[in-house]
């Protein structure tokens, strides 16, 4: 997101996901999965671009809007940009990128989404981590960029939702993040007062936004969104047979996101 010629166009990302967890049990995986950053202002075009690819409509790969933000199926940048308002942060002239995996075959689900928020020409603002757990329930942490040197980014936050059974809720996250460009990235350390606990990270190498490549994406992870869901049920066996507690899932946040700074 330093220079719009590379950053902020819209493009694919092939990577990969993982997660340590270090205590008290350890545990890890690490699976590869493609994403889409999408120009939230060019999404609608992009779905006229592609075969592929489609925005509120049926597709082979589509993005739905209400599998964001409220639900509500309202234009996510709008969505955003009330988010912006609420923490007194600029909202004019903003520029949004959502990074996430689409719907492949009607089905889609996102553990996080980042929406990488940038001024007119470019200038790196906050970046909005929307999280879903297993229960379709949903939040969002709101972070303003402080960084200006163009390099990576660091933000902190409290843990202030319900995401897995086996991690308790007094957590903080520290998120390291480098921006989209020809590579996208982002650490997550979970931590206690006695340290950190889970690891998480996601790396990923930009492609070009075009059929051939979604089909070859298509092909290559057919059933992604599924392996996603199925994954974490899966793992999540293997920590209660390792002997991990559970933890009683709390009420959603009042609010539906929550801000940093």
């Amino acid at each position: 997101m330093t220079k719009r010629s590379d950053a902020m166009t819209s493009k694919l990302y092939a990577g990969w996901v993982s997660h340590q967890r270090l205590r008290p049990t350890r545990h890890s995986l690490r699976y590869r999965v493609f994403w889409m950053l999408l120009d939230l202002d060019d999404i609608d075009a992009a779905g006229e671009r592609l075969k592929l690819f489609s925005h509120n409509r049926a597709n082979a790969l589509s993005l739905r809007d209400e599998d964001y933000g409220d639900g509500s199926a309202r234009p996510l940048k709008a969505q955003v940009l009330e988010h912006l308002a609420a923490a007194g942060m600029e909202t004019s002239d903003v520029r949004v990128m959502l990074l996430t995996m689409p719907r492949i075959f009607g089905y889609g689900f996102n553990p996080l989404s980042l929406y990488f928020i940038s001024s007119a020409d470019g200038r790196p603002m906050a970046i909005l981590y929307e999280v879903s757990n297993t229960f379709g329930e949903r939040h969002s942490y709101l972070m303003p960029v402080t960084e200006e040197t163009g390099g990576p980014v660091t933000q902190r936050c409290p843990k202030g939702f319900y995401v897995s059974p086996f991690l308790d809720m007094d957590l903080d996250y520290r998120f390291r993040v480098r921006l989209p460009g020809k590579h996208v990235g982002l650490n997550i350390t979970a931590s206690d007062a006695e340290g950190p606990m889970l690891l998480a990270s996601l790396r990923g190498t930009a492609l070009p936004i075009r059929d051939r490549t979604l089909l070859r994406l298509l092909l290559t992870y057919p059933l992604l969104t599924l392996k996603v869901t199925g994954g974490i049920h899966w793992h999540a066996l293997r920590l209660f047979a390792k002997g991990m507690r559970l933890r009683t899932r709390p009420h959603p946040p009042e609010h539906p996101v929550s801000f940093s700074r």
